[in-house]
Order: structure tokens, then C-alpha cells, then sequence
């Protein structure tokens, strides 16, 4: 966490920013971000809420990742009251998943291989061919990041660059698409168990991100207790909680006696309880094997909170 203006060896301007290994994933996001929005915005177009998630990522990744190449390139990071490696690490993780998100969402709903019909005709196409092949680049780019700046066996890093920190983003990641499932009709309020479910991925969520917000403001040393066990034991309970909703949640939505096993074939798509239900069993187990393969990792690293 830097607290003086002053960069080292007296230089203003950082060219390592901009020509290491890290430095060139990231100019590529802002060329590649730009490049993708640029066609989308330009003649690709877009529409609904999956157009819409698609622009706001793009929008999202490429606006931070100006500003940390800005902030490293002059330096402006060394005066700022929080941790710059845990930030840094954290949203390269969070970027990586945005952006895979809209290189699938975009292309599934928007990219076809035939032209369609006039006044768009074969121009979008080719410019909605673009823009997804764009956005796989996109991804890759925040994803090579990842893997360059992940903490190695024996290297002193900040706790978000290690797999249990990056785990942590993936974490509250599913968690959010499981909350978007809830919300689309899946009735999870019939039964108290349901909402027991409810109340696990709230509560989870909440303190999974109370956790990285803790790390990136550096202010994981003023806890009273080790930050490295406060840690090791939230992710535990967790490990419990999930359990609980993995075998609840199925039971009281897909056994006969509370809910469906089979989609009803009445239902339809796009706006079927049953299809929402699904989504959230299947991410409820996503998660509770992350929070597993985050507790067996959690056990084998030292937080330095500093950096």
C-alpha cells in the first residue's frame, strides 16, 4: 500500500507499464476492449439485456483498465491508500470473467453465418463476426494477465494473486448468476427451505466479498485476530452452508413430492420456473466445489497483507 508520490529512481514515467510481460497483456485489453466496442457500437449493434450485459462489460473492463496502466505509467499508484497488488489481482480475475461471459453471450445471440435481411444485410454480419473474434482476444488477453501475475509456489504475493484470492472473484461470480436465476421466476419462496438456500448464497456472497474488499483496501492486519485463519474457518462454514443448499435446493425443487423432476412440457422457454431452478442447482454444486478447492488451497499459503 504506497504512501508517497516519490517513484523510485527519481523517474515520473514507468515504461515497464507498458513493455513487460504484464504491461502488454494490458495493452492489448485496451486495444482489444476498444476494438470490440468499437464494432458493436459502430454497425454490429445489439439488443435486450444480453446485448446490454455485453456493452456494460466491455464498457467496465475497458474503463479500468485504462485506469491501472494510467495509474502505473505515471506512478499514481504509489500514493494510493490501498492495496495495489490485491486490486490489480482482483480485477484481472473479474475482468477474465465478464469478458468470457460476452465472448459466448454476444456471438450465441447476435452472430450468424448467413447475412440477414435488408436494410443490415451482410455488413453486420461481417461486423458481428469481428466483434465476437475480438472479444475471444479479449478474454485471452485478461486471462494471460491472470496467469502471469498468479502467485508461484514460494513467492511472497498479495492474497488476491494466489488461487484461494482469485477463487474468492469466481466465488461471488457464480454467486451473482445464481441470484439472477432466483430472481427469473424460480419460486424460491414456496417453502422455508427454499429460502434457507436463499439465505446461504446471501450470506455467503456477502462475506466473500467482504473479504476482498478487506484485501484490497489493505486493511486485512487491523482484525484482531490472523487474517490467514479468519479465512481458512469462514471458508469451512461455507463449505457446510453450500452442502446444505446442494442437497436441499434439488430435493424441494425437482422430487415429486414438493416440485417437478422432469421440465413441464407446457412450460415455456425463456420464462420457465423450472429452467431457473435447474440453473441455480447446477451453480450451487459450480460453487461448493470452488469453496472446496479454495479451502484445500487456503491451507497451503501466508497472507502478506501489504502489497
Amino acid at each position: 500500500m504506497g504512501s508517497t508520490m516519490e517513484p523510485p529512481g527519481g523517474g515520473y514515467l514507468h515504461l515497464g507499464a507498458v513493455t513487460s510481460p504484464v504491461g502488454t497483456a494490458r495493452v492489448l485489453q485496451l486495444a482489444f476492449g476498444c476494438t470490440t466496442f468499437s464494432l458493436v457500437a459502430h454497425r454490429g449493434g445489439f439488443a435486450g439485456v444480453q446485448g446490454t450485459f455485453c456493452m456494460a462489460a466491455w464498457g467496465f473492463c475497458f474503463a479500468l483498465s485504462g485506469l491501472v496502466v494510467a495509474c502505473e505509467f505515471t506512478w499514481l499508484h504509489s500514493c494510493l491508500r490501498f492495496s495495489w497488488g490485491n486490486f490489480t489481482a482482483a480485477f484481472a480475475m473479474l475482468a477474465t470473467l465478464l469478458s468470457a461471459t460476452a465472448a459466448v453471450i454476444y456471438p450465441l445471440y447476435f452472430t450468424r453465418l448467413e447475412c440477414p435481411p435488408e436494410p443490415e444485410g451482410c455488413a453486420v454480419r461481417d461486423f458481428r463476426l469481428a466483434a465476437s473474434v475480438f472479444a475471444g482476444l479479449l478474454f485471452l488477453a485478461y486471462a494471460a494477465e491472470v496467469a502471469l501475475t498468479r502467485a508461484r509456489p514460494g513467492q511472497v504475493t498479495s492474497y488476491m494473486a494466489t488461487v484461494s484470492g482469485l477463487l474468492k472473484i469466481v466465488q461471488a461470480f457464480v454467486a451473482c448468476i445464481i441470484f439472477g436465476a432466483l430472481v427469473h421466476d424460480s419460486r424460491y419462496g414456496r417453502y422455508v427451505a427454499t429460502q434457507w438456500c436463499v439465505a446461504v448464497y446471501s450470506l455467503c456472497f456477502l462475506a466473500t466479498v467482504a473479504i476482498v474488499a478487506l484485501s484490497v483496501m489493505g486493511y486485512t492486519g487491523g482484525l484482531g485476530c490472523p487474517f490467514d485463519r479468519l479465512v481458512v474457518v469462514y471458508t469451512f462454514l461455507a463449505v457446510l452452508l453450500y452442502l446444505s443448499a446442494a442437497v436441499i435446493w434439488p430435493v424441494f425443487c425437482f422430487d415429486p413430492k414438493y416440485g417437478e423432476p422432469r421440465r413441464p412440457p407446457n412450460c415455456p422457454r425463456g420464462s420457465c420456473p423450472w429452467d431457473s431452478q435447474l440453473v441455480v442447482a447446477t451453480f450451487t454444486y459450480v460453487n461448493l466445489l470452488l469453496y472446496i478447492a479454495d479451502l484445500a488451497y487456503s491451507q497451503r499459503i501466508r497472507f502478506v497483507p501489504t502489497l
